[in-house]
């Protein structure tokens, strides 16, 4: 059974890079099944953590747990933050976003929309890229990741960090968990 299978059935009842690149880049990250813990993030190819792109699309892949296991959520944002973990703060944060919706970090996986009340499609997806802009802070390690929500009109981001000793990418700050359209099975106005 897999994470959202639960959700699925419910829904059913209810209805190393470059310093500045010439163009765009892009990638579509692919999971066959969501990783649940940290032990199957960590046995993902992407999480090498070499690949900027890869850390950003695990970020998605690490929130999306928060609902269904948060201890768990918290392990695998902690693994992606690297050498400094979560603060107080950040937790606090995360916890307040997800009191109202759980929806939100669904609705950046691909097919995912306020009419299939954010339900992503199988195999999982999750495209995330780079714009002319996203390398602004590039010579002091930091690097601009976005991601498009299937529920918002304007592109999100996670900020990264490299760690230059290792090659290593990490996530430095996210803006994912932000409003969006509400998911058509919970608008009156659907």
């Amino acid at each position: 059974m897999g994470l959202f299978d639960n959700i699925q059935n419910a829904a059913a009842g209810v209805g190393g890079m470059n310093a500045a690149p010439a163009q765009e880049t892009k990638k579509t990250v692919v999971f066959q099944e969501m990783p649940e813990n940290l032990e199957q993030l960590r046995a993902l190819p992407e999480a090498s953590m070499k690949n900027p792109l890869d850390v950003a699309a695990l970020t998605v892949a690490a929130l999306c747990v928060y609902p269904f296991n948060k201890d768990a959520s918290l392990e695998m944002l902690n693994f992606l933050k690297g050498p400094q973990p979560l603060s107080p703060m950040e937790i606090s944060f995360i916890a307040d976003r997800f009191r109202d919706s759980d929806y939100v970090p669904r609705s950046y996986l691909n097919g995912a929309t306020p009419q299939n009340n954010y339900m992503p499609q199988r195999p999982y997806s999750v495209t995330v890229y780079e714009t002319p802009h996203s390398r602004d802070n590039f010579n002091e390690g930091y690097l601009t990741i976005y991601i498009t929500s299937g529920g918002a009109d304007n592109p999100r981001y996670v900020r990264l960090r490299t760690k230059p000793s290792t090659g290593e990418w990490f996530l430095w700050e996210q803006f994912l968990l932000v409003g969006i359209r509400v998911p058509d099975a919970q608008n009156p106005w659907a």
